[in-house]
């Protein structure tokens, strides 16, 4: 059984994470590829779901996270090039980096256009009943990814780029070996 590489796309809502992994994902080089979005998995909830951004969601948030790292790893387990789509901060890195330690190839990228455009982006999509954003929203979301500490340098700036040029760019750091979660 052939392990492949999660990478995970991460960044604020209007950041262009999902089509930048569905993207990733239909040009991979692999035979076998999967996007996840981790905005499915706040749809099954079908009782007690509390909004990602809302006091006391947190039991409920690290169910999700870590629902989704174990997917993951599990078509990575079995051949799959998987790119995770979803707001996934520095402050739910743990079970990627366990997924690591388990001898997965995981990347960790977090697109950060400016605030402005990542508003405009945001706020100018359809939106799902289930996830409302609104302006403020999304700046408070950004401002969660302005300071990464120790994973700055994954960061990629999209401001000003179209999505065919930040998914090459992408794809090319990625392939360079950048990324690597440990």
């Amino acid at each position: 059984m052939t392990q492949h590489r999660i990478c995970v796309i991460s960044g604020s809502p209007g950041t262009g994470k999902t089509t930048i992994a569905r993207m990733l994902a239909d040009n991979s080089e692999n035979e076998k590829a999967a996007h996840i979005e981790l905005d499915d998995f706040w749809e099954y909830i079908r009782k007690g779901y509390i909004l990602p951004w809302e006091n006391g969601s947190g039991d409920q948030n690290e169910t999700i996270i870590d629902a989704v790292a174990l997917s993951a790893e599990k078509f990575a387990q079995n051949g799959y090039d998987v790119y995770v789509s979803g707001v996934i901060g520095p402050w739910f890195v743990g079970p990627w980096l366990e997924t690591a330690q388990n001898g997965v190839d995981v990347r960790y990228i977090v697109l950060r256009p400016s605030e402005e455009t990542a508003v405009l982006r945001a706020t100018g999509r359809e939106h799902k009943d289930f996830f409302p954003l609104n302006a403020q929203i999304v700046k408070d979301v950004w401002r969660n990814f302005t300071d990464l500490g120790a994973y700055e340098s994954n960061v990629i700036d999209t401001t000003g780029q179209a999505v065919a040029e930040s998914t090459k760019l992408i794809s090319n750091m990625i392939n360079e070996g950048c990324f690597r979660i440990i």
